[in-house]
């Protein structure tokens, strides 16, 4: 799981371990109608049916145990421990008879580092004649997404453009009839459904895609921007200003992209909340009276009059590679639909400098447990007496400590055609618990692949259970949103927090233990004590949800109303 997108869990631990193109081969099948679907209730029979074993405790046990042995030094990516974790993942696939996805059992992923240069890079505004230079770190946080040694901004004028959302579903446009070209956007974190808890205003308190401040930066550029600058609260970013400035200084890790980012805006940041309230109040408005006008679908920009920003960013730039895994399992009668299953086989390697002897992160829960339920999930479909009607895929992601990188390339540079993608579940971190009587769902009411998943949990007695902080939009921090956000339907459901012994208090206290003695540690190791009943259950759980739409044509979709909806179903009419 991401450090930099995690932090702020802490509230419900379970909730953070749950949390934590080649355009060949399109088919014209035409999506069908109810009545003509084989329903997901034969499918996950014949799935059940034709499997050959089961997925075990000491099954997941030996691939969690390798993976997180030292041997595999904290599996970072671009190190000889990423490098081994590849082929180890590689040799699983292999050996089970799948095939490699476009002659090859790799995706190389370009991966770039940049790093600002403090001592000379700086961020001024120009306040009615007055530059007032504005401290790194205290006062502003700033980058760049375009791969160059140099970018720079001179006098673009600030304007406020509330939470900087485009959403047509919520007939919702705070760029309307607006130019902002050359300028620099100023707006709020989050969206307007969590600021009024208003249920019917977005998705109330619940966190939509338009909330994170990765769509806003996009959204920007977009429009043409020139800098873009979220302002921050802490309670609706789900972090405090402390996180802003430690995880967006430094080197910042990113994708090599074919335009070398230049399709982003020059300039990215952060204003602390301080810093905002006096430049507004130097622009002669008021931030608490914008914030409120910015609640109203029909809000008007407010550009803050005699304030221009001028920037300066002198970075340092490295280029590497690195590689996602993949493997098929063709489909027998539509090979070219595809179900897919991911989760990302990277962690924090060797960190010489941590305090005690124990230097390597070894991370047997984040993400030792998603690897090894793909590769058993896999081996149960390889093992099969009767093939799946459609290809499955399995993909480990590279990079997802570094910001999601691995699945933003498959997202962005996908193997097959995305449309062709019918949906996919997404597996990170699972615990090690005993048994559980639930299973949370990150981003509960986002898709029909809920009710397959309902279906398949019912057998083990467990219920689906929201993620219990949805305002922190944790299904937007995962590796699955890099395909959700391209309109393919994506399921992200864990391990739950209601015992059989010891009920909702006992979960608490194991996932909270989790979280202060091992998340992100050096001692989030693997142990032959650990028990291993909920991730077995869960792992059996996922396979007959994804069995379930592999053998049949279903094509579940996203629920009315959600962001991505619209997408997918021109996706689909392509």
């Amino acid at each position: 799981m991401n450090g930099i997108f995690r932090v702020g869990a802490a509230l419900s631990a379970f909730a953070l371990v749950a949390a934590c193109g080649n355009n060949d081969g399109q088919s014209d099948t035409e999506t069908p109608t109810a009545a003509e679907e084989t329903t997901t209730a034969q499918a996950t029979d014949e799935a059940s049916a034709t499997a050959a074993g089961d997925i075990t405790a000491d099954a997941l046990a030996r691939h969690i145990e390798i993976l997180a042995s030292d041997d595999f030094e904290g599996r970072a990516p671009g190190t000889p421990g990423g490098e081994k974790t590849r082929n180890y993942i590689t040799g699983e696939f292999q050996r089970l008879g799948l095939e490699p996805v476009n002659g090859s059992y790799e995706q190389p992923v370009p991966i770039v580092e940049s790093t600002l240069n403090p001592e000379t890079s700086s961020f001024s505004v120009n306040v009615n004649g007055e530059v007032r230079d504005l401290a790194y770190r205290e006062d502003v946080v700033f980058w760049t997404k375009r791969i160059t040694q140099s970018v720079s901004i001179d006098d673009a004028d600030l304007i406020f453009v509330g939470y900087g959302i485009v959403a047509p579903e919520y007939d919702w446009n705070d760029y309307e009839n607006l130019d902002v070209a050359g300028k620099t956007v100023v707006m709020l974190v989050n969206d307007p459904g969590y600021a009024t808890q208003n249920p019917s205003l977005f998705n109330g308190n619940a966190m939509t895609y338009y909330g994170r401040w990765t769509y806003k930066y996009e959204e920007a550029a977009r429009q043409g921007a020139a800098a873009a600058i979220v302002i921050h609260d802490t309670k609706p970013a789900a972090y405090g200003w402390n996180v802003v400035e430690g995880s967006w200084s430094g080197p910042q890790v990113d994708l090599q992209r074919a335009d070398n980012g230049e399709s982003r805006v020059a300039v990215e940041g952060w204003f602390s909340n301080e810093t905002a309230r006096d430049l507004f109040s130097a622009a002669g408005l008021d931030l608490d009276e914008q914030m409120q006008a910015a609640l109203q679908p029909d809000f008007a920009a407010a550009p803050m009059t005699g304030l221009s920003a001028s920037a300066t960013l002198n970075n340092s730039i490295i280029r590497s590679e690195d590689a996602n895994v993949l493997a098929m399992l063709p489909g027998k009668s539509a090979p070219d639909e595809y179900v897919l299953y991911m989760g990302h086989w990277d962690h924090l390697g060797v960190n010489p400098n941590t305090e005690g002897d124990d230097k390597i992160y070894n991370g047997a829960v984040d993400n030792a447990t998603g690897i090894a339920a793909i590769l058993e999930i896999a081996e149960r479909f390889a093992n099969n007496e009767e093939a799946p009607d459609r290809s499955v895929m399995f993909v480990g992601v590279t990079a997802e400590e570094s910001g999601l990188l691995g699945s933003a390339y498959f997202g962005e540079y996908p193997p097959v055609p995305l449309k062709q993608i019918v949906s996919g579940v997404n597996i990170d971190a699972m615990l090690p618990t005993p048994p559980v009587k639930d299973m949370i769902v990150v981003g509960y009411g986002a898709s029909e692949l809920e009710d397959i998943l309902q279906e398949a949990a019912a057998p083990f007695l467990r219920r689906l259970t929201p993620d219990p902080e949805a305002e922190k939009g944790y299904f937007y921090r995962s590796d699955h949103i890099s395909l959700a956000k391209k309109g393919v339907p994506m399921l992200y459901a864990s391990g739950g927090a209601d015992f059989v012994d010891g009920g909702m208090e006992a979960g608490a206290a194991a996932g909270s233990d989790y979280r202060i003695n091992r998340y992100h540690q050096p001692s989030d190791e693997y142990s032959k004590d650990w028990p291993m009943e909920a991730m077995v259950d869960t792992t059996k759980i996922l396979y007959q949800t994804g069995a379930a739409i592999a053998y049949s044509n279903a094509w579940p979709n996203w629920y009315e109303g959600n962001e991505f909806k619209a997408l997918r179903d021109a996706q689909r009419a392509e």
